[in-house]
C-alpha cells in the first residue's frame, strides 16, 4: 500500500496570482509531495478574471486570509507543509505559530510585529498601495514600473515586464497598512507566535537585491525567533529581488526549499 502524500500548502503575496506557484507544484509532486496553492479569499481562480474583478479581494486583512487558510489547512487529511512568499511567508508564520502546520518556509517575508527596520526601499515599494489613505478599503493595482521597482529590479527589464504582464493582479491594500502600522497597535494582525518553543521549524529566505522586503527586515525577523527552542534558519540568496519565485532563478530557491525540507526529514 502507498503512503499517502504530505500534502505542501502554497501562500502567494500580494500582487501576484495562486496560478503564479503552477511551476513549484509540478517539482513538488514530482518530489512525491501533494501539493496545492490556493487563491486568497475571494480571488478568482484566473489572472483575466482578477484583473476584470477587483473589488472581489478589496478589503481583505491580514486575519481574513490567516483565517481561511487555517480552514484550508484543518481541512486536509494530513498535517501539511506550508510555503509562502511575502505576505503569504507572514501568514506562514502564524499559522506555524499556531503549530497547524510540520514546517513552514517564508520567502521574503512580509514584516511582522516586532521588526524595526524600514528601509527607504521598502517605503518606495509600498507607496502604490499606501500613498493614499482611501486605498485602505481598496484593491490596488501596480504599474509596470511600480512592479519594476518592488518585484523586478534584480532583473532585465523586458523579463520583469513579462513577469508583470503574465501573474500580476489587483491585491487589497489593507495588509500593507496592517504591516506598517503594526508595531503601534497592541492587538496587531501582524504578530505571530515568536516564541513558540513546540512548533515545526522555519526556515526564512531572503533576497539580498530585495526592494519590497529588504534583506535587514528579513534578518530582523530571524531575530525575532532568538526566544524559542524551534528550529529557525535563514538562507539568502545574493543578488535575487522579490520576483524570486517566479523569475527565471525561480528553481534555484524551489531547489532549496525542498533540500532544506528532506534535510529535515520533512
Amino acid at each position: 500500500m502507498t503512503a499517502p502524500r504530505t500534502p505542501v500548502v502554497f501562500i502567494h503575496g500580494l500582487w501576484l496570482h495562486a496560478s503564479s506557484w503552477t511551476p513549484w507544484l509540478d517539482l513538488f509532486r514530482e518530489a512525491g509531495y501533494e501539493p496545492l496553492a490556493p487563491g486568497w479569499p475571494n480571488e478568482p481562480d484566473t489572472v483575466a478574471e482578477a484583473r476584470r474583478n477587483p473589488e472581489l479581494v478589496a478589503d481583505t486583512s491580514i486575519a481574513a486570509a490567516t483565517d481561511h487558510f487555517r480552514e484550508i489547512i484543518e481541512s486536509l487529511d494530513q498535517v501539511p507543509l506550508v510555503i509562502g512568499h511575502s505576505f503569504g511567508g507572514l501568514i506562514a508564520q502564524k499559522l506555524l505559530g499556531e503549530s497547524l502546520c510540520k514546517a513552514a518556509v517564508a520567502i521574503d517575508p512580509a514584516q511582522i510585529k516586532g521588526v524595526l527596520p524600514l528601509p527607504l526601499a521598502q517605503i518606495r515599494s509600498a507607496l502604490p498601495a499606501m500613498g493614499n489613505p482611501a486605498n485602505l478599503r481598496r484593491a490596488v493595482s501596480l504599474t509596470r514600473g511600480a512592479f519594476r521597482y518592488g518585484f523586478g529590479n534584480a532583473l532585465p527589464e523586458q523579463e520583469s515586464n513579462e513577469l508583470y504582464d503574465a501573474w500580476t493582479i489587483p491585491a487589497p491594500a489593507r495588509p500593507v497598512f496592517q504591516a506598517a502600522t503594526a508595531n503601534f497597535s497592541p492587538r496587531s494582525q501582524a504578530k505571530v507566535d515568536t516564541g513558540n518553543s513546540a512548533r515545526g521549524p522555519l526556515l526564512l529566505i531572503s533576497g539580498t537585491e530585495d526592494h519590497t522586503v529588504p534583506d535587514v527586515t528579513t534578518r530582523a525577523t530571524y531575530k525575532q525567533y532568538r526566544h524559542s527552542g524551534a528550529v529557525t534558519e535563514l538562507k539568502q540568496f545574493a543578488g535575487r529581488g522579490h520576483s524570486l519565485t517566479v523569475d527565471s532563478g525561480w528553481k534555484e530557491i524551489a531547489a532549496s526549499v525542498l533540500l532544506w525540507i528532506e534535510e529535515h526529514q520533512l
